[in-house]
C-alpha cells in the first residue's frame, strides 16, 4: 500500500460577524446582574426625586 499523506480536517473559522454576535450575547448575559444591581441602587434615588417634585406638581395644578 502506497503511503499517502493524511489530510487534516480543516477547522473552518466562523465568520467574524458570527463571532462578534456570539461575543455580544455573552457580554449581555454577563452584564445582566450588574444592571439589576444598578436598578436597585437607583430606585431610592428615584423615590426621593419623586417626593421632591411633588410640591412643584401641586403648584402647577393650582395655577392651571
Amino acid at each position: 500500500m502506497p503511503k499517502t499523506r493524511k489530510r487534516k480536517a480543516s477547522v473552518k473559522k466562523a465568520s467574524s460577524a458570527k463571532r462578534t454576535v456570539a461575543r455580544r450575547k455573552v457580554a449581555k448575559k454577563a452584564a445582566a446582574p450588574k444592571r439589576k444591581v444598578a436598578k436597585k441602587k437607583a430606585a431610592p434615588k428615584r423615590k426621593v426625586a419623586k417626593k421632591k417634585a411633588a410640591p412643584k406638581r401641586k403648584v402647577a395644578k393650582k395655577k392651571a
